[in-house]
């Protein structure tokens, strides 16, 4: 399993401009956003890739995990 699969990325269609934005509760502030829902999500995925990354290179431990699996195990 990826690394990035540990943390929930939240897709909402924005009622503004009717683009999706993602969200990523627990690992970082900020997102990404866009016209197309698959490409939104292909691109969070490397979004949370490269934040595990920049943890590991700064030599911070990682959040807990956010996934759904995660959260239901620790209750």
């Amino acid at each position: 399993m990826r690394k990035s699969a540990r943390y929930a990325k939240i897709i909402t269609r924005s009622g503004d401009d009717s683009c999706y934005v993602v969200t990523y509760p627990g690992l970082l502030c900020g997102g990404c956003n866009g016209d197309d829902e698959q490409r939104v999500f292909a691109e969070s995925v490397v979004i949370v890739d490269e934040t595990i990354a920049l943890y590991r290179a700064d030599g911070k431990p990682l959040p807990p995990p956010t996934n759904a699996l995660a959260l239901a195990i620790a209750y």
